[in-house]
Parts: structure tokens; C-alpha cells; sequence
């Protein structure tokens, strides 16, 4: 089995598994604006959202792989999105619980009997990272020991090699509003030593306070410091941070995941911060 695929089957028994027991470890205000925050009017109508994309995705990405023909389409993300909520509003709730969760049991034992050439299909990859591991990013709603992991040792590890592949790197730096690749590398390097701080600080007095970082001015002396070290210097110094994050995860206590500042920071520090400087962004 090829490290992508249990990747992906991790995704499905792991991750996805407790995706709806880890949210409702929150109180229910905190829930709804999670939800809220991501566009939704409740617990149900985000997973419709996901349920439809594994639905669709899934018949595709067996498709390719039986070598079948399939209907291409051109998707109108939004429509699709609120047909979706739409579809799966009306259902009673224990009923709607049972198909999201036999959508899933399906889902992995589709994929786990799939023949392994097709896990190397370009749109098969598509596809699976968009609806079953970004997916996991982009709806987080609750921090997992997992997740925060996974995007550590596969998202951040590949990260520099990843941007050695872009074609126009300039306009890519442009975009990330910083002249050289060291900058960018040392802005998330500065923000990691942050939210490891606040982490350790946490654990180690349930009363520790800090002060919020003007983020314009922070992220502005994380470009001085880093901007005349030398590339082969920060790029070892973010594999260096990148192992000591794995670490502290690692040996974070369960209930840290409970923590609302520690789950938060963990979500913005790892996983959101990865997407909002993805190099195929």
C-alpha cells in the first residue's frame, strides 16, 4: 500500500471518524459560531456540504479507476454547494447521521480495495485531496491530534521542495507579500515560536495571560530578522522548528485538544497558516 493511500484511508478512519464527536465536545455557543464562521447555519447543513462532495467525488474517483466514462463537469462551486445543504436540510437527524457515517464506511472500503494504479491518476489525486484531506483543513471545527500531525509531516515537510517547483516564484512571493522565500519561511518559522510559547505557557499555568501580537508589526520584524540570513540557514532553521511543532504535538495531553486556546492556536498556527500560504495557491 503506498504512503498516499493509507494517507487517505487515515483520513477516513481517523480523522473523519471522530469528526462529529470532537465538535460536540464544544458548548453549544461555541459550536454555532464555528459554524457560523464558516458560512453555515448549523452542524447539519456543514456536513450535507460534505457528505455531497464525497458522494460526487466518490463516483468519479471510482470511475477513473474502473476506467469508466463519467460525466465531466463544470462545477458552479456555490450553486452546488447550496443544493447540497438544500438536498439534506429536511432529512431527520438520526437518519441524516446514519448516511454521513455510512457514506464514510463506504467511502474508505471503496478506496482501500481500489486497484493501486489508479491512486497515481492526476485527477484521482485531485480529487481525493480536495474532498476527503483539504476538506479536513478547510472545515475545522475542532482540532485533532491527527490533522494538526498529518499537516506537519506531509503538508509543511514537502513545503520547500513544493516551492522550488513553481514556475513564476516571483509572482507566488508577490502574493505572499515578501521578497524572497527566506522571509516567507521565517514569517511562519516566527509564528510557530509564538503559538509554541503560548502552547507551553498554557500547559504549564491554566491562568497564563499574553498579549496579542500586532500581527502587521510582527509579521513586518519577522522579515528584518530573516531577510539577510542565508537561504541554506532558514530553511534549516524551519526544519528545526518543524520537528520541535511535531514534538510538542505529540506530547501534548488529550485534553489540550480541549483547550479552546490551544485547539485555536494549533489550527491557525498549523493547518489554516499552511493553506493560507500553500504554494499551489
Amino acid at each position: 500500500m503506498s504512503n498516499y493511500k493509507q494517507r487517505t484511508l487515515d483520513y477516513l478512519e481517523i480523522e473523519w471518524v471522530t469528526y462529529i464527536e470532537r465538535f460536540n465536545r464544544w458548548p453549544a455557543a461555541e459550536g454555532l459560531k464555528r459554524v457560523n464562521k464558516q458560512g453555515y447555519q448549523n452542524l447539519h447543513d456543514i456536513l450535507a456540504h460534505i457528505l455531497a462532495w464525497w458522494e460526487e467525488g466518490l463516483e468519479i474517483i471510482l470511475a477513473i479507476a474502473e476506467e469508466r466514462e463519467y460525466a465531466r463537469k463544470k462545477y458552479d462551486f456555490d450553486a452546488f454547494n447550496a443544493q447540497s445543504v438544500a438536498k439534506y436540510r429536511n432529512w431527520n437527524e438520526a437518519e441524516f447521521m446514519v448516511h454521513f457515517e455510512n457514506t464514510r464506511q463506504k467511502a474508505a472500503a471503496n478506496l482501500k480495495s481500489m486497484n493501486e494504479t489508479a491512486w497515481e491518476n492526476r485527477r484521482v489525486r485531485s480529487w481525493v485531496d480536495g474532498i476527503f484531506i483539504n476538506h479536513a483543513r478547510e472545515h475545522l471545527i475542532a482540532s485533532s491530534r491527527f490533522l494538526i500531525l498529518d499537516t506537519l509531516e506531509n503538508e509543511w515537510n514537502t513545503y520547500i521542495q513544493n516551492f522550488e517547483k513553481i514556475e513564476d516564484k516571483e509572482a507566488f512571493l508577490k502574493k505572499q507579500g515578501v521578497a524572497t522565500f527566506r522571509e516567507l519561511l521565517g514569517h511562519v518559522i516566527g509564528w510557530w515560536e509564538e503559538g509554541e510559547r503560548i502552547i507551553t505557557g498554557i500547559l504549564k499555568d491554566a491562568n497564563f495571560k499574553w498579549q496579542d501580537r500586532d500581527t502587521d508589526a510582527f509579521n513586518a520584524e519577522l522579515i528584518e530578522k530573516y531577510k539577510n540570513l542565508s537561504d541554506v540557514e532558514v530553511q534549516k532553521q524551519f526544519e528545526g522548528k518543524r520537528q520541535d511543532m511535531i514534538k510538542l504535538v505529540n506530547e501534548l495531553p488529550e485534553d489540550a485538544f480541549m483547550n479552546k486556546d490551544i485547539e485555536g492556536w494549533l489550527a491557525a498556527d498549523i493547518a489554516e497558516h499552511f493553506d493560507e500560504h500553500a504554494v499551489n495557491g
